[in-house]
């Protein structure tokens, strides 16, 4: 079987990308190991929409992908049964020295941001039962100190737009919908077992059932596999961005008065300073959350099909206590309940959008933990970028520059290579 472009990975990344190929005219084949759509990284992601990034590029892609989710039909094109809902409840990101807000205010003023800057008695009266005291560095329960009291408080950055998207499989499903109405074929339960070349050209995609997929172009969008696919495919020798998988749980529980109550969805909350990312959900609720912190280890794994699916009793309470130091009302139940997932992360938690040193072969990877929110933009960075290298670019050399549609700001897609440097103006945390 012969087709133009072969995606691997069905995820909301991968059904992204799908769209936008197929709506420029190509066909598209999509093939992912799972039985069906965004059953991998996807469906556990917290899908928060915010717009906190250390440069220009990051800021830019997430203001400018919220606008996609806030017009989601008009986005994909066409009338899906059942489209999913972003929920605009705003987000507080707590002061901490980690990622000051000298460091992304002055690109939210670049970028057209709207935000509002609190102190702590603002802090604690716009989100009232909230705990404005600063307890960096974030500790361990066992450590003494994580029980001490301060004197000191903290404010926060808040934006009104950010939001969330009420669920992360569905997004993935309306975008692989939108991409069938285009052509698009999906391709499940089926394994990639090969990716040829020829004249240093990406030719062919082999599938466990025998099935050879000749194509001229190939992107990796496999999340915590893709590792493994660029290995089938020889690339990445060349990066100088390391990709893991890493293992992350999101805790959820009831939520005490309204927060999280469809009514009075609360505010979300960003909270390096104890370690935790809080928020609601329509209906009632609460997403808990880790932010990475020193002194937690960090669960990198060599095999994403061998990880325990189950949450842990151990980062369950720690993330559930730490979020109710700051809210109070919360209590911490005894039994574990959340999502697993397997994030595909690079070392400064920026994605890696870009060609490889194989012709027609191309990657949106590293993308796990934080740009979920960037999907529906990813699609069209990618079809971008792909058109403009078959048609001569030298992206290597000279970045193609990529330009939103809704806000005309320029992407500098270089900032997503595989070559760059590692960001030092980084969190080093999901919260980039």
């Amino acid at each position: 079987m012969s087709t133009d472009v072969v995606v691997i990975g069905a995820g909301v990344m991968g059904s992204s990308i799908a769209l936008e190929l197929a709506r420029a005219g190509r066909r598209v084949t999509v093939v992912d190991k799972a039985g069906g759509v965004g059953l991998g990284s996807t469906s556990a992601s917290s899908a928060v929409v915010r717009f906190n990034f250390s440069t220009h590029a990051g800021v830019a892609t997430s203001w400018e992908a919220h606008f996609c989710w806030r017009a989601w039909e008009e986005h994909l094109g066409c009338v899906v049964p059942d489209p999913v809902r972003f929920v605009r409840c705003g987000m507080a990101v707590l002061d901490v020295d980690a990622a000051p807000r000298g460091v992304y205010l002055p690109l939210f003023d670049a970028v057209g941001v709207p935000y509002e800057e609190w102190d702590a008695a603002t802090l604690a009266a716009r989100i009232p039962g909230l705990d404005a005291g600063r307890y960096w560095p974030p500790k361990r329960l066992d450590d003494d100190a994580f029980w001490a009291a301060t004197d000191d408080t903290l404010g926060a950055v808040y934006t009104p737009d950010a939001g969330y998207v009420g669920d992360p499989q569905l997004a993935a499903l309306n975008l692989a919908a939108a991409a069938e109405r285009h052509g698009a074929e999906f391709r499940f339960r089926r394994i990639v077992t090969a990716v040829e070349s020829a004249g240093g050209r990406v030719t062919t995609v082999v599938l466990d059932d025998g099935s050879r997929l000749g194509c001229a172009t190939v992107v990796n969008a496999a999340g915590p596999w893709s590792g493994r696919i660029n290995d089938l495919a020889g690339v990445g020798s060349d990066f100088t961005i390391g990709v893991r998988p890493l293992r992350q749980e999101v805790g959820h529980l009831r939520t005490p008065g309204g927060f999280g109550r469809e009514e009075s969805v609360g505010i979300a909350v960003a909270d390096m300073d104890l370690g935790v990312y809080i928020r609601g959900e329509v209906g009632g609720g609460l997403l808990i959350g880790g932010t990475e912190p020193e002194c937690d280890p960090l669960e990198w794994v060599d095999d994403p099909d061998a990880v325990n699916p189950n949450p842990t009793s151990a980062v369950f309470q720690a993330q559930v206590t730490r979020a109710a130091r700051r809210l109070s009302g919360l209590t911490v139940p005894n039994r574990a309940r959340g999502v697993v997932g397997v994030y595909d992360v690079t070392e400064d938690w920026t994605p890696i959008y870009d060609r490889t040193d194989l012709e027609g072969y191309y990657v949106a990877m590293g993308t796990s933990g934080n740009q979920f929110k960037n999907a529906p933009l990813v699609g069209q960075m990618m079809a971008t970028l792909i058109d403009r290298v078959d048609n001569g670019a030298d992206h290597d050399a000279d970045p193609v520059c990529f330009v939103g549609p809704h806000t005309g700001e320029r992407i500098d897609l270089g900032a997503f290579s595989r070559l760059r440097s590692i960001n030092t103006a980084n969190s080093g945390t999901v919260l980039g």
